[in-house]
């Protein structure tokens, strides 16, 4: 059975960057979906349940943290782990981000191997997820 990824990112190069590193991790079994910002993810995942949300901070309209906070209001963070991807390194919003129940934290630019790690910490090992 297929997981699916929710990538939440303004930016379609990066959004194409975390398709091909995903990928490249071995997870060939993945169906990903984008959103450009949060209130766009909010309204994706109305429709699509993901196994996993990776989800950048800056973006307009609504931004990772409202983004975030919403879903943990919402119950979604109970059964959906979220990783945050974003150029904000500070200890303060890296804090933040986790308090409000992100499972993990990559800062930008970051290495292919960083997001594997994290996915297979959140997700097992890539030829587990096929089965």
């Amino acid at each position: 059975m297929a997981l699916t990824v929710l990538i939440v990112d303004d930016s379609p190069v990066m959004r194409s960057f975390i398709r091909r590193v995903i990928r490249l991790a071995g997870y060939d079994d993945i169906n990903c979906v984008e959103a450009t910002d949060g209130r766009d993810a909010l309204n994706r995942l109305a429709s699509v349940k993901a196994d996993v949300i990776l989800t950048d901070i800056n973006m307009p309209v609504m931004n990772g943290e409202e983004f975030l906070l919403e879903l943990k209001n919402n119950g979604t963070l109970d059964s959906t782990p979220a990783l945050v991807i974003s150029t904000d390194a500070t200890h303060d919003r890296a804090h933040r981000m986790l308090a409000l129940g992100a499972r993990g934290y990559i800062a930008k630019p970051f290495s292919p191997e960083a997001l594997r790690d994290q996915l297979t910490s959140l997700l097992g090992e890539p030829d587990a997820t096929s089965n």
